[in-house]
């Protein structure tokens, strides 16, 4: 699990979106940011999350939120997973997990009995200056707006 804390500076990232476009965390630079990394693009929980801040996005807006989600797919799959489901905002294809692995989000998980390595569903909210203003460990797909915008 991520061993990044409240009041750090998040770590900087270069990684490409869903149109294989280069993306950073410098990119947001005066905005508040909404990180939230999850397993698989396409599948039920992820789809869930993805849909209710998609569902929310102009409520993000409002208050100076951008939104980026961050898996280990492909670009097309993210491409698919985009355009799908009308998504406002971009998905990073991080294939290297170089940002997964900055952000500690990449470990040992359990699934019915079975152990394996994978990402862990976390949601880091970023102020305009860079600074981690919330982790969210505990993420409830449904209502994950509500979580962050509490």
């Amino acid at each position: 699990m991520t061993t990044l804390q409240i009041g750090d500076k998040a770590p900087d990232f270069q990684s490409i979106n869903q149109d294989e476009t280069s993306v950073s965390l410098s990119d947001f630079s005066g905005k508040k940011l909404v990180l939230f990394f999850y397993p698989k693009a396409s599948t039920p929980g992820c789809t869930l999350e993805a849909c209710n801040l998609s569902e929310n996005y102009s409520l993000f807006v409002a208050q100076g939120y951008d939104v980026l989600g961050v898996s280990a797919d492909s670009p097309k799959r993210q491409s698919n997973f985009k355009s799908k489901y009308e998504f406002p905002y971009d998905l990073l294809a991080d294939e290297d997990k170089s940002v997964i692995n900055a952000y500690g989000v990449w470990g040992p998980k359990k699934f019915m009995g079975r152990e394996y390595d994978g990402i862990h569903r976390i949601t880091f909210v970023i102020d305009e200056k860079g600074v981690i203003e919330d982790i969210i460990t505990k993420v409830k797909t449904k209502e994950h707006t509500a979580q962050i915008l509490k």
